[in-house]
């Protein structure tokens, strides 16, 4: 049962943990590292390492989704972002470096260039180059703009779908405008689905029986997010991770064996945090922040969440990493000659996996755990 603490007469808190308060335990048995394998398979699709992208046009353009494809990553563009609402917009994320740079309040212009309005055809033109590249494509859109954008979506032909936001249910209750089905969207679909995110059993459970081939767990908190404080929702993600493993568990004793791969975005910033949310029962992780390090990010260090430019209500600052760490291959695989756990983010995974015996991403989901504090 899980651990409950009275905060006050008639009101009870369970307690979570956050992945920097787990600590990996080594088996009786090491392995050598050449030995071991990160690679991660979604439905049709195989990848060399655990790693989808964040869907933020401050790390993914085009063109960097078809690089972290090309190095074995999940690249995933967001259908909604600057992309697809202007035919290039790089002197943009140059003014916005401006902006930051001079220490001037960065969220009106953020919400001044996302007013622009999505042009499908931009749609279609970014799936195409993406898939004439010869990478897996997926794409990002809203639940609450599903419904409009999908026909442009699938006409574009896409590998998979990824509708996210900061917290998705599949029992949104509107009175307002038609509310977005998900089992019955997902089903008249040929193609996988990634929903998400959510944080706790109940909700992952349900969206696994939407049919979904994958679910995000989490909202994508780190240090620039502000979803904490503007709507006071945090949940700690080694929690969160668990808990979304049990209702998977029970998923597979439900359906018979269906599967349904956890992907992690939040409180992720090193490979140590890599490997602690893999072996909570996460497939892959979602990174955000930490390829804003890379050379060549679109936004030159500038990194925020989708979140960040709503017109109402925006849930996350804008951070700044002005001297990059690496190319996208360093960050990823090394050589790294930083000893924070921030470059080879994966050979450090693969390393973690060695001195504790396991040979694949499945395996080390068994491996023990510690609370450290």
């Amino acid at each position: 049962m899980r651990d409950t603490v009275e905060i006050g007469l008639g009101k009870a808190a369970q307690r979570g943990y956050h992945l920097d308060d787990v600590a990996i335990v080594p088996s009786r048995r090491t392995r050598d590292v050449d030995d071991v394998s990160t690679a991660w398979q979604l439905d049709a699709y195989r990848f060399e390492i655990p790693c989808a992208a964040h869907p933020s046009d401050a790390t993914m353009s085009p063109d960097r989704v078809i690089e972290l494809g090309r190095l074995g990553g999940l690249g995933i563009l967001n259908v909604e972002g600057l992309w697809t609402r202007y035919e290039d917009p790089s002197k943009l994320l140059a003014d916005l470096r401006t902006v930051v740079e001079a220490e001037e309040p960065v969220t009106p212009r953020l919400q001044e260039i996302y007013a622009e309005p999505i042009k499908p055809e931009l749609i279609t033109e970014r799936v195409r180059v993406m898939r004439e590249a010869g990478v897996t494509v997926a794409v990002r859109v809203s639940p609450q703009h599903t419904l409009a954008l999908a026909p442009v979506i699938l006409d574009a032909g896409v590998d998979l779908l990824v509708i996210q936001g900061t917290v998705v249910s599949a029992e949104h209750v509107s009175t307002v405008d038609e509310p977005l089905n998900l089992k019955e969207f997902i089903a008249d679909l040929d193609l996988p689905v990634i929903v998400g995110g959510c944080t706790n059993y109940q909700t992952a459970l349900h969206l696994m029986r939407t049919g979904a081939a994958g679910v995000i767990v989490g909202l994508g908190a780190d240090d620039d997010s502000t979803s904490d404080t503007v709507l006071g929702i945090r949940v700690p993600m080694a929690t969160a991770i668990a808990d979304a493993a049990a209702a998977r568990r029970d998923y597979l004793d439900e359906t018979g064996g269906r599967y349904v791969h956890l992907i992690a975005d939040g409180d992720i910033h090193t490979s140590g945090d890599i490997a602690r949310a893999l072996a909570c029962g996460a497939d892959s992780v979602m990174l955000g922040a930490p390829l804003a390090l890379a050379e060549g990010s679109p936004a030159g260090g500038l990194w925020w969440h989708s979140s960040a430019s709503h017109p109402k209500l925006p849930r996350s600052a804008v951070g700044y990493y002005s001297e990059p760490m690496g190319s996208l291959d360093q960050v990823l695989y090394g050589p790294s000659d930083d000893p924070y756990g921030r470059m080879n983010l994966f050979g450090g995974l693969k390393r973690a996996m060695a001195k504790c015996g396991y040979r694949d991403v499945k395996e080390f989901q068994k491996v023990g755990l510690m609370l450290d504090r």
